[in-house]
């Protein structure tokens, strides 16, 4: 098997083998499986290990092999030696400390501990899959760690058939990689190739991902490149990973532009394809691409998107990448022949925060932009994909942003959404919009999330408006960083008024184990008829094409602000909420007799939805008259099909 490391300024580097009796074997090879450390399309599968009977880094090896300079490669050492799946090593450069593999696809103990051998060609995959697009779907951002109480991608997958029933098409994990500790967000993570070991490993993922694609559900992995955790990163004793260049919030920036980036633009984009191809995952997630600087006349960004795509090409299925970005800069979607990244899809915060102002009245920090007129704001994304396109940003003290070109961009390729792991774990308490609103204000929102001319995301529980807060939790190892990061969240939030007492220790176990999902509250009120709701409104998407057309400019919105409420049309599909909480409001602009086909506070059955027995007839008092008018009562949303 052939092992490689970069490693540019080292004058020794050695291959360490530790442990023998940790050697194990994980079940019988699948079929198609290879024994020459290749997958069945030529990758190299370097770094992976099993967790019986490990013993640590800085243990004394067992078998030491020299490494040699790869004469076709600047800095790059390589050796080939015997070796098997489960076989746990090191590297040793200059006689210093052990250290994992960069590209471990697997640290059975660990960041800190010895990488493993991973062949995955020895998986025995049960569902052939040829992939599910971006267009038309419906994304399920979930947390592997408190989506469930076990916390593990089998204990996923029990819940699999919630989500196949409610349906989403596509499941949207939060970053695996491994961080110290058992519980965390998954955003200090340290070995960007490899799978947390507490949540099942690689063979763990791959379950998961198989039994997704038996629902007919894909999978989108939230990947991160702007940085790596505080804890475990062993990435600058190999090389120049990082640059003093550039800083950001985590410190000094990966280093994308200065000297020995050649090799470091290639090791993330190898770890984007290596999730992609040997993971089957079909869409990547990129976390804050704004913190990747990047001066090259090339970004990163258009070199990623461009492997990505060749690689779809490659394995004959569609593949996608989407970024969270808060530039409001259309070249972030723009084709690469036009100087663009390429990127095929971005979250859309500007649409998150003008629901959220129009939901809550909130209008502190980066909502106040948003809060002055809120439905003006709505209706500006609704119908432009942007809020900030060159608007002054008073949160910010400047212009932001740029239009984007709605004859040419899809809707699609936005996100919309009311609810992320960001926008609640992000607050104080953590607190869940259903929390604090009525059920009527939570069906409104969720109307608007799933029938915009967007691609819409749920974050788990959402769907049937759960009371579990999802609050910021650590497990970090290091005393001091843990004691750091507890002061330093209660410093943030002492600024905003909140009391140091008030704010949950993210360290303590009690934080994470109150954001697990509650799987009873589905059965109870008033949570069972929002999850009718949720599914009534997803049924009606996948059956009218209006909801799902691409073109942004067939997308009309009016709206009366002081009456508070709002109308979005898509082709003949009208959806109407009343937000204010007193009075029945009467809302003009219909085109003829118009059948509800769904209408809160009254989730009907989804007959209507297909061209059935929809009805013109009032519905708790949501009723479509003769005249266009729609008159709803407080608190209520509509979704009606206009027939004249």
């Amino acid at each position: 098997m052939l092992f490689e490391v970069w490693a540019p300024n080292a004058g020794r580097v050695a291959l360490h083998f530790v442990s023998p009796h940790g050697r194990a074997e994980d079940g019988p090879a699948g079929a198609g499986a290879r024994t020459d450390g290749r997958t069945a399309d030529g990758a190299l599968t370097t770094g992976h290990a099993v967790a019986t009977g490990y013993v640590p880094l800085g243990a004394e090896p067992t078998e030491h092999v020299p490494m040699e300079r790869d004469p076709g490669r600047a800095g790059w050492w390589r050796a080939d030696v015997p070796a098997r799946h489960g076989d746990r090593y090191g590297f040793r450069l200059d006689d210093g400390p052990l250290l994992p593999d960069p590209r471990s696809a697997r640290q059975p103990a660990g960041p800190d501990g010895p990488s493993a051998v991973v062949e995955h060609a020895r998986f025995a995959w049960r569902h052939a899959w040829r992939g599910r697009p971006l267009p038309g779907a419906v994304l399920y951002e979930l947390h592997t760690g408190t989506f469930t109480r076990a916390g593990t991608f089998d204990a996923a997958v029990e819940r699999l058939p919630h989500l196949a029933g409610l349906g989403v098409t596509h499941l949207a994990l939060m970053p695996v990689c491994p961080f110290p500790g058992t519980h965390g967000w998954g955003y200090d993570g340290v070995a960007p190739w490899a799978v947390h070991e507490p949540y099942g490993g690689p063979d763990g993922l791959k379950r998961l991902v198989d039994a997704a694609h038996g629902h007919g559900l894909g999978v989108v992995l939230d990947v991160v490149h702007n940085h790596l955790g505080p804890s475990g990163n062993h990435l600058p004793a190999f090389g120049p990973y990082f640059t003093e260049t550039h800083h950001t919030p985590w410190g000094a920036a990966v280093n994308l532009d200065a000297p020995g980036s050649d090799e470091v633009r290639a090791y993330f984009i190898g770890s984007a394809l290596a999730w992609l191809r040997d993971y089957r995952i079909d869409g990547l997630r990129l976390d804050a691409v704004h913190a990747l600087h990047d001066t090259r006349a090339r970004h990163f960004l258009a070199d990623l998107s461009s492997a990505v795509d060749a690689l779809a090409t490659h394995l004959r299925r569609p593949l996608f990448l989407i970024a969270e970005s808060d530039l409001n800069d259309p070249r972030i979607l723009a084709p690469r022949s036009g100087g663009g990244h390429g990127l095929h899809a971005q979250w859309n915060d500007d649409f998150h925060h003008s629901l959220h102002t129009a939901l809550t009245g909130e209008s502190q920090g980066y909502y106040a932009d948003f809060a002055r007129a809120p439905l003006a704001a709505l209706a500006k994304t609704l119908t432009g994909g942007f809020f900030h396109d060159g608007t002054y940003s008073s949160f910010r003290g400047r212009r932001h942003g740029s239009p984007l070109d709605r004859h040419a961009t899809d809707a699609h390729r936005l996100l919309a959404y009311a609810q992320t792991h960001d926008q609640i774990g992000n607050r104080a308490l953590g607190d869940r919009r259903a929390a604090g609103l009525s059920p009527g204000l939570v069906a409104c929102g969720a109307a608007l999330v799933l029938c915009a001319p967007f691609t819409p995301m749920l974050f788990m529980g959402e769907e049937w408006a759960t009371r579990t807060p999802w609050q910021f939790f650590t497990d970090h190892t290091d005393p001091e960083l843990a004691e750091a990061v507890r002061r330093g969240r209660r410093r943030e939030f002492a600024e905003h008024g909140w009391r140091e007492s008030e704010i949950p220790d993210p360290q303590d176990p009690a934080t994470r184990d109150r954001s697990c999902l509650d799987w009873s509250e589905p059965e109870r009120a008033p949570h069972a008829a929002l999850l009718a709701w949720y599914r009534t409104l997803l049924a009606v998407r996948a059956a009218r094409p209006e909801l799902t057309d691409p073109d942004m400019t067939r997308t009309e919105v009016t709206y009366d602000e002081e009456a508070r409420w709002l109308s979005l049309r898509r082709g003949r599909v009208r959806v109407v909420v009343h937000l204010a909480g007193a009075g029945a409001a009467e809302v003009p602009g219909g085109r003829g007799r118009a059948r509800v086909l769904a209408a809160w506070p009254d989730a009907p059955d989804v007959s209507g939805a297909s061209g059935g027995t929809g009805s013109a007839a009032p519905r708790n008092g949501v009723a479509a008259g003769p005249d266009g008018v729609l008159r709803l009562p407080p608190e209520s949303a509509a979704v009606v099909l206009e027939e004249g």
